[in-house]
């Protein structure tokens, strides 16, 4: 592959992994998973990706901290990732609606079977992410604290850029 294909294939993947990562949080999907892999393409490319590569890697692993730091949140994750994987299940298995749904059978489970697909991949991902968050963050202060550092120098380097630009006007 020339190195013009290359960088015409990644920047396309790029850009495809951030339109499914932002449809993905509206949709069934790991949204913020796609929008970050699509930002770390496209910032091989464009300034304007490579600033928010950083912002997004952070937040998504202060919400990792987040959901592992207690029992509660853990189990509440396995539940819902649990959930998600059964409701795919019934969306691929598609049985009949319902006696007792009110609306048109058209409206019974949408999407059909790639809506189920989405669903259980989305599981699988959401077990992994857990499962990662908790080796890499239950029970670590010391992982939890240079996060918090790694953000508030984040906030100290966006700051100065503001100041700068502000007094370049």
């Amino acid at each position: 592959m020339t190195g013009t294909a290359k960088r015409i294939a990644l920047e396309t993947l790029g850009w495809v992994l951030l339109l499914l990562g932002v449809a993905a949080i509206f949709l069934p999907g790991p949204g913020l998973l796609g929008i970050f892999a699509g930002l770390a393409l496209l910032s091989q490319q464009y300034e304007w990706a490579e600033r928010r590569v950083e912002p997004a890697r952070i937040r998504a692993l202060q919400g990792a901290a987040e959901g592992v730091e207690t029992w509660p949140r853990i189990v509440a994750s396995v539940l819902g990732a649990v959930v998600l994987a059964a409701c795919g299940v019934l969306w691929i298995m598609d049985p009949a609606a319902p006696g007792w749904w009110p609306l048109s059978e058209t409206w019974w489970l949408p999407g059909g079977l790639w809506t189920g697909v989405t669903q259980v991949g989305s599981a699988f991902i959401a077990v992994g992410l857990i499962v990662y968050s908790y080796r890499r963050f239950h029970g670590k202060p010391e992982a939890v604290e240079q996060l918090k550092r790694d953000r508030e120098a984040l906030d100290a380097e966006k700051a100065d850029r503001k100041q700068t630009q502000g007094a370049s006007h």
